[in-house]
């Protein structure tokens, strides 16, 4: 028997323009908004492309390698949920594709983390509705 999940799980502030990246997460693929305008793709999900504000979006599988653009080690969890995790990475990660994600590097030392370091996207099955974006050394 598995042990349950009890940390926080994500609450998207628009689930109907969220749910895709949700659905695709659970599938194991990385997928982001993009503007058949002008081609930008981007993260956050919105209503309108962030560089023309046009509105005739589509969801593009994205590679999930990138690069971590800043990154802190978090010693003492803001949520006692996450303290026994700690000391963990917590991280921007700056994808190929352009738009970056907030999230955990692992599956690596916290002293190896470095501004620039190659990673891939992982994925955490922590309920059978929920799975986590995280990522790992490339």
């Amino acid at each position: 028997m598995t042990t349950p999940y009890t940390k926080p799980l994500p609450a998207p502030a628009n689930e109907e323009l969220s749910r895709p990246f949700w659905e695709a997460a659970k599938r194991h693929q990385l997928i982001m908004p993009r503007c058949n305008t002008c081609g930008n793709v981007f993260f956050y999900p919105r209503e309108a492309c962030p560089a023309c504000l046009g509105g005739d979006l589509d969801w593009t599988p994205v590679s999930g390698r990138g690069r971590v653009y800043s990154y802190t080690i978090v010693h003492q969890a803001a949520n006692a949920a996450f303290q026994p995790d700690a000391p963990y990475a917590y991280a921007v990660i700056q994808l190929d594709e352009g738009p970056r994600l907030v999230s955990n590097v692992g599956d690596c030392p916290i002293e190896d983390v470095t501004v620039g370091m190659p990673v891939t996207a992982t994925f955490d099955d922590v309920t059978p509705e929920v799975t986590l974006v995280k990522f790992k050394p490339l």
